[in-house]
């Protein structure tokens, strides 16, 4: 059980405790909040006249401008990609924490609509008592210009209103699109809604421009609940004889007989007197301390990305593979990248603004410049992009050369950016698992592999690939061959171990062609038996810590990491990794 303890800690504790530790802190801050509001007696007067409202509004505004602000980090993807590669970043369980930059990401959001709710809830609660409970003698504390005001004018014809109101209106849509429904059924919704956070943080910052909510500023001169002798005397009160001594030009008629005189006014130790009317002014916005850093952060990066993608560019090849998958080989200046990392297109003429990230299938090096990506011509976009690139699209396979680049759209590559796969070739030993056209951050592991892999630390690869059909194997077949025969001439078969499964079939059980030999051994009906699997890497090697890397469906990748936080007799600890895009 301690090694099982180990291994869930590695996996999914970490993960687990920040989800816990970031719960604590917006709770934390909420609370803190809340109890400045309802016992700080600078918001005494307010307090008195909004009640829980304004607790409950400025500890959730709070909770809401911490989220606000780290939303948009996870979504510097140059920063985490920086991080990722940079030698300052040494060890392996903190680059592992980068990967977690969506669910972060996710959780923020989360942790924002929770809190709108509350921070709306409160502030219709606040509207009303500001109509109800109008006080003549701190005009300036009121936001209802008179008693009884309908209080929707002041959702409706403020600028805190109205842009609370907008700002609603565009988070509801944005958490909308962004189920699992909608991205999977119409990606084009969930990618123009979410574009509409720029607009979302300008009205933002418009929305705590009101100042609304005051705070009284002459604590010293008048304390809350003082007796001020001025206003006394304006409100046609007798003053006690008790201050006659104290006030005497202030003293003009005599207490009535019959009425006792209050015992704070004689007694020196409870006597609280001023000479000042409470003075109000709002609180300073806040939020714009909050938001303005990673803000101006995500802005330039979007900038710098801009400048390095702004060049299209030179489309060497696209060849159609079997299955629907299209591959693009392509050629740009100054463009590195590392195995496992993706690319972001963008191909004007499909969509002036739309554009979709793609896995790496080939790396530059310093022998060859080409890289290139596989895609699996699925939705509008991709079947759009398909048909520009393609003359004939109904041509199993077309290679066209450099010479008629006329042809081809104009596409631009903004990247790369970091992936869980770059830790790949970090491990002595590493469990690769594809499903479908999910093996294309493998790709180009494989690909740098063929190039050379004596430089990496990895010495022991397993490669899981699980097909619904046969031809889908033939989009890499013609690569584990050839990395298969060059570790058979290195005297290294053991480096790698493919395994291809394939979960349907029509009778179909060869991959064709004698060139694929080595592929057809290797090949199975079925699915795998992943407890079976999992039992038989432990135990060839003890006492070792395996990566373990899925890129598939979802039910797959449930299993895997069921059975990496597993414990076993051999010592073996799997580490669990999962492609996600940011």
């Amino acid at each position: 059980m301690a090694l099982s303890w180990r291994s869930w800690l590695a996996n999914e504790g970490s993960k687990h405790l920040f989800l816990f530790f970031w719960l604590s802190l917006n709770v934390w801050l909420f609370g803190k909040t809340f109890l400045l509001y309802n016992q700080g007696l600078q918001y005494y007067y307010l307090h008195q006249m909004l009640g829980l409202g304004l607790c409950v509004s400025r500890a959730s505004a709070s909770v809401l401008n911490l989220n606000c602000c780290l939303v948009l980090l996870p979504m510097c993807r140059v920063l985490l990609a920086f991080l990722r590669g940079s030698q300052k970043v040494a060890s392996k369980k903190t680059r592992r924490l980068l990967d977690k930059s969506k669910t972060f990401h996710v959780t923020c959001g989360i942790t924002i609509c929770i809190f709108s709710v509350l921070h709306v809830a409160a502030h219709l609660v606040n509207a009303l008592n500001f109509s109800e409970n109008y006080n003549e003698e701190y005009v300036t504390l009121n936001a209802a210009n008179y008693r009884g005001e309908d209080p929707r004018k002041l959702l409706f014809a403020t600028v805190p209103g109205l842009t609370g109101v907008i700002m609603v209106l565009i988070l509801f849509l944005m958490c909308t699109a962004s189920t699992y429904a909608i991205r999977v059924s119409n990606y084009d919704i969930f990618w123009y809604t979410h574009n509409l956070f720029f607009v979302f943080y300008m009205l933002l910052m418009l929305h705590v421009s009101g100042g609304v909510l005051k705070y009284q500023t002459n604590l010293e001169e008048h304390p809350p609940g003082c007796f001020n002798p001025n206003k006394t005397l304006r409100q046609n009160l007798t003053v006690p004889k008790a201050f006659e001594e104290l006030f005497p030009d202030y003293t003009t008629e005599p207490f009535p007989e019959d009425l006792p005189v209050p015992e704070p006014f004689v007694q020196n130790g409870f006597m609280r007197v001023c000479s000042e009317e409470p003075k109000f002014q709002s609180n300073f916005p806040e939020t714009w301390l909050w938001i303005s850093g990673p803000l101006c952060l995500y802005c330039v990066e979007r900038l710098y990305r801009y400048i390095r993608s702004n060049k299209p560019v030179t489309i060497t090849s696209v060849i159609s593979h079997p299955s629907n998958v299209l591959e693009v080989r392509m050629v740009k200046d100054d463009f590195e990248a590392r195995p496992g990392q993706y690319v972001i297109l963008h191909c004007p003429r499909v969509s002036a603004l739309e554009s979709h990230p793609f896995t790496l299938t080939m790396c530059p090096t310093d022998k060859k410049a080409t890289f290139g990506v596989h895609l699996k011509v699925v939705g509008d976009w991709t079947e759009r992009f398909r048909d520009l690139l393609l003359l004939h699209s109904n041509q199993d396979t077309e290679i066209l050369p450099i010479f008629q680049q006329r042809r081809y759209p104009k596409l631009y590559v903004d990247g790369p950016f970091g992936s869980p796969f770059e830790e790949s070739l970090n491990y002595e030993v590493s469990l690769c698992v594809a499903g479908g056209i999910g093996v294309t951050p493998f790709a180009s592991v494989l690909n740098t592999l063929l190039d050379g892999w004596k430089c990496y630390k990895l010495r022991r690869l397993y490669f899981i690939w699980v097909c619904r059909d046969i031809e889908s194997f033939r989009w890499f077949a013609d690569l584990l061959c050839m990395l298969h025969n060059k570790l058979w001439q290195e005297n290294r078969p053991d480096y790698i171990n493919i395994q291809l499964y394939l979960s349907q079939t029509d009778g179909i059980q060869k991959i064709i062609g004698e060139k694929y030999q080595a592929l057809n051994s290797r090949l199975m009906i079925g699915r795998p038996r992943w407890k079976l699997l999992f039992d038989d890497i432990a135990k060839c090697n003890r006492r070792k810590t395996i990566g373990v890397f899925c890129c598939g469906p979802n039910k797959i990748s449930k299993i895997l990491h069921k059975l990496s936080n597993s414990s076993n007799s051999y010592g073996t600890r799997f580490e669990y990794n999962k492609e996600s895009f940011s």
